[in-house]
């Protein structure tokens, strides 16, 4: 467990506008969890709503964060990762303005450069998406 980090821009490769995690809540080398509040400036907030690509991408900046913690107790650059395949995605509904994302991601496997992680956002205890994610990190 780490104490949550909130200046998460250290631990991932993206940058605003496209930062779609707020903060990095717990870490470990089996998952990671974050937090992330839908504004009205988000990029993917259309009608009140956060749309589909931005669920995707909390998953993945999740998992980049962990990876990021990780690489950075170990004393090593954040590497750059890539969305390879996400399956089994299923949305239950769109986060609304001020909805606080509780994303968490498990790895289900890692090989070399890919990683395979189940990601589930939940608002308020009720699981609003959840997917398969195979993500390549950058040598």
């Amino acid at each position: 467990m780490i104490n949550p980090i909130t200046d998460i821009t250290l631990y991932i490769p993206q940058r605003p506008p496209f930062v779609m995690v707020d903060d990095l809540r717990w870490c470990s080398e089996e998952g990671a969890a974050s937090g992330f509040r839908v504004r009205q400036d988000n990029i993917f907030v259309e009608n009140g709503l956060l749309r589909e690509p931005a669920l995707v991408e909390n998953i993945a900046q999740t998992a980049a964060a962990r990876m990021g913690y990780i690489c950075k107790q170990e004393s090593r650059p954040v590497p750059v990762g890539f969305i390879g395949a996400v399956q089994k995605l299923k949305i239950d509904r769109l986060p609304a303005l001020d909805d606080v994302l509780e994303t968490t991601i498990t790895v289900k496997n890692q090989v070399f450069n890919a990683t395979i992680i189940e990601g589930k956002i939940a608002v308020n205890d009720q699981l609003v998406a959840s997917c398969e994610m195979k993500i390549f990190i950058s040598a």
